[in-house]
């Protein structure tokens, strides 16, 4: 049993009649000592008597049990509660590992008698592995307030942290809803490669699309004859995506608590579900000193869960990456045009040398692709005024920085590479959106 506050409090009273009555009649300092002891004694007598009362209406405490979580996401954590006949005031504390941070580290609640309740915290993962809960330690105060019962629940459960499968999962519903029903219709008209359909002509519709021949042909009675037939376009599927993910050095460097790596990762397994969900043949490499992970481009959903578990294990390492060899072993293995996303870090155009190379290399035969991921710190040191002179010069450093980054990127434009420079934290949703729109232009 715990003491708590009101105990205290309560011991504290019984002092304090002790002194008034001392003050009050000098002479009675025995009376006011026993007192004293008597009311004390009471209050530890009526303390072991709440504490036993807890124990035999302890409530039953349960972890559901936990699946993959999702590094750089806050994942929630359920447990399940149960009391017995009397109200609970709890505090649970679940022994989580010490490598991930809890919202909140405590749980505090108060559940009614005879109840079941879902208790929720979150924790958030920095880093991907195989993570160890321990048990599930709990308090609960007494029906008079005056003790905690405490004891613990063993509740050990091995949980691994994967790449950002919530957000694959939040991509995934997007990309279906963009290809099905109005919304579909709304996104593919006018753009694309491939014809899909035809349908009625509708104010504000592009008039370059309507099909005059299938409009003249047409003597169904289910259309009005004076609207034409427009010709629905969507973009040509059963093309090949080639993601290259660097796992050098660069990489290894931590942006928001979270590795430029993990970054990346995410980032490639949401372009790999934009490309398996618009039909097109998705293969990815690792590459630090040599292509050391490679799975060649296939279709469909299954190639998505292939490519989680084989690259979920992956760490960076602080190797230099060997941009030419790598990009010479996939052209060397990938004979048709595709478009090849190499995912990195580059510093300028002298440190970056073998990189701009690499990507040269590519044109004009495949359709190259450079995205790296920037620190939004150093953005953020370059954009803010300073006064003080470490502070400017560190503010110069920075600007510097971006400048060398800045002429970089602009010579690998000039030898005919897409570019796609942005903060890691945001690199996702950018590098999806960017994809889809070079789908629905034909640039493949």
């Amino acid at each position: 049993m715990i003491p708590s506050l009101r105990l205290y409090q309560l011991l504290l009273l019984g002092m304090g009649i002790g002194l008034a009555i001392a003050f009050i009649q000098p002479g009675a300092l025995g009376l006011a000592l026993l007192i004293t002891l008597i009311w004390d004694v009471a209050i530890l007598g009526l303390a072991i008597a709440d504490g036993l009362r807890v124990k035999g209406s302890r409530v039953t405490v349960m972890r559901q049990p936990l699946s993959r979580l999702s590094i750089g996401r806050d994942n929630l954590v359920e447990l399940t509660v149960k009391t017995g006949s009397q109200p609970a005031t709890l505090q649970i504390r679940d022994y989580y590992p010490e490598a991930i941070t809890a919202t909140p580290e405590t749980i505090k609640a108060t559940l009614p008698a005879n109840a079941t309740e879902t208790l929720t915290y979150s924790v958030f993962p920095t880093q991907r592995g195989e993570y160890n809960w321990g048990s599930l330690q709990v308090r609960q105060r007494g029906a008079w307030g005056l003790t905690w019962s405490d004891w613990t629940i063993p509740q050990a459960q091995a949980v691994e942290v994967y790449p950002d499968l919530l957000g694959l999962r939040a991509l995934s519903l997007r990309l279906t809803l963009q290809t099905t029903g109005n919304l579909r219709k709304a996104n593919r008209l006018g753009i694309g490669t491939e014809f899909a359909e035809l349908r009625e002509y509708s104010m504000g519709d592009d008039p370059r699309l309507i099909d005059w021949k299938a409009s003249a042909r047409r003597v169904s009675e289910a259309f009005p004859r004076n609207r034409p037939l427009l010709r629905v376009l969507e973009p040509e599927q059963e093309q090949t995506l080639i993601i290259l993910l660097d796992s050098g050095r660069l990489m290894t460097a931590q942006i928001n608590g979270i590795a430029r790596f993990d970054w990346g990762l995410n980032a490639a397994l949401s372009l790999a579900l934009a490309g398996l969900n618009r039909g097109d043949r998705v293969g990815v490499g690792v590459f630090d000193r040599v292509l050391h992970t490679w799975m060649p481009p296939e279709r469909g959903q299954a190639q998505l869960a292939k490519l989680i578990d084989r690259l979920t294990p992956l760490q960076p390492t602080l190797q230099e990456p060997d941009y030419l060899g790598s990009v010479t072993t996939i052209t060397n293995q990938q004979t048709r045009r595709a478009l090849v996303v190499l995912i990195t870090e580059l510093i300028d155009t002298t440190a970056s040398a073998e990189l701009l190379a690499a990507m040269a290399r590519l044109t004009p035969r495949y359709l190259p692709f450079c995205v790296t991921l920037r620190d939004p710190q150093i953005d953020a040191r370059a954009n803010k005024p300073t006064q003080e002179i470490d502070a400017s010069y560190g503010r110069a450093v920075a600007i510097d920085l971006l400048n060398q980054r800045q002429v970089a990127l602009a010579t690998l434009k000039q030898k005919g590479v897409l570019i796609l420079d942005a903060p890691a934290n945001h690199i996702t949703e950018e590098l999806v959106d960017r994809y889809l729109r070079l789908k629905a232009q034909g640039r493949l």
